[in-house]
């Protein structure tokens, strides 16, 4: 091969891989300037050091990282995956790989099985979260530690819920700041579903409704949806009860004036904060147990 080759096949692998000159000029002498097979001898090395790296900082606290939120008709997920920085949870390989893994969980959460009822809902923790396989193969495990080797601190993927519903009920996603999009994927350090069932058949206008309840969730962190028949309540305890709580988009309504209005019930919700405890989420369940809502 030429010179003038090989300085392109060297241009060409440092562009698509991001790794160092003397890394990719490695990996080219190696494989006989083969831009495959030294594609995929870096990602091995990489991944590699990011198993060392991930046994190395295991322990390593790491408060700071994405919630990822994704719907796709009657399934939709949250999950979230941290980090040790600010800096890293803004990096486009950190976000590329909450995308991925929230991709993944949706697909594990659409082949889950559905209940007869409303609203079914599945928790992943750690160790299921890991095990679950990309559409490209590799476990998230694999994708986590190949992270690790890039980034050069702790990662960990740290829980997922996902709720399944049945037709009449409307599911919708929203994270925050910001509710970026990334491929298909909302990424913010909040995020939101709910469930939310009505005769109503304007989807449009049960969606922006239902989009606006799922800001307010994410916004004001309610612990209880409420009963919407009940007339009496103790002040001080109702501040945190959903149905009570002044719409965060038009505080003139409360969100069961709101719900009253458009003949709308919200039959269950998720919230996740990036970094909150795992004892908040009192549903919070492993794999193997499905928890129903009628």
């Amino acid at each position: 091969m030429s010179l003038a080759s090989e300085k392109s096949a060297l241009a060409a692998l440092r562009k698509k891989t991001g790794y160092t000159f003397t890394n990719c000029k490695k990996a080219l002498d190696m494989h006989n300037n083969d831009l495959e097979k030294a594609e995929q001898w870096l990602h091995n090395q990489a991944q590699a050091l990011g198993w060392s790296k991930a046994t190395k900082l295991e322990g390593r606290q790491t408060t700071q990282g994405l919630i990822g939120v994704a719907v796709e008709n009657n399934d939709g997920v949250l999950l979230e995956v941290n980090c040790e920085t600010d800096f890293v949870a803004r990096n486009k390989e950190f976000e590329n790989i909450v995308q991925e893994a929230t991709e993944t969980c949706l697909k594990y959460i659409k082949n889950s099985q559905k209940s007869s009822n409303f609203v079914t809902k599945v928790g992943l923790d750690t160790d299921q979260l890991k095990s679950l396989k990309h559409s490209d193969g590799k476990t998230l495990a694999d994708k986590l530690a190949l992270l690790i080797g890039t980034v050069g601190e702790n990662a960990t993927l740290k829980r997922a819920i996902g709720l399944k519903v049945n037709d009449g009920v409307y599911l919708t996603g929203y994270a925050h700041p910001s509710g970026k999009i990334y491929k298909n994927v909302l990424l913010g350090r909040i995020g939101g579903l709910v469930a939310v069932k009505t005769p109503n058949v304007d989807n449009a206008q049960v969606q922006e409704i239902s989009k606006g309840i799922c800001q307010h969730i994410v916004g004001m962190a309610p612990k209880t949806i409420g009963n919407i028949e009940n007339k009496t309540f103790d002040i001080k305890e109702d501040e945190s009860v959903l149905l009570n709580q002044d719409f965060l988009l038009d505080e003139s309504l409360t969100i069961k004036d709101l719900l009253k209005a458009n003949q709308l019930e919200v039959i269950d919700y998720k919230r996740l904060e990036c970094g909150e405890s795992l004892d908040v989420i009192g549903d919070h369940q492993p794999l193997d147990l499905v928890e129903t809502c009628q």
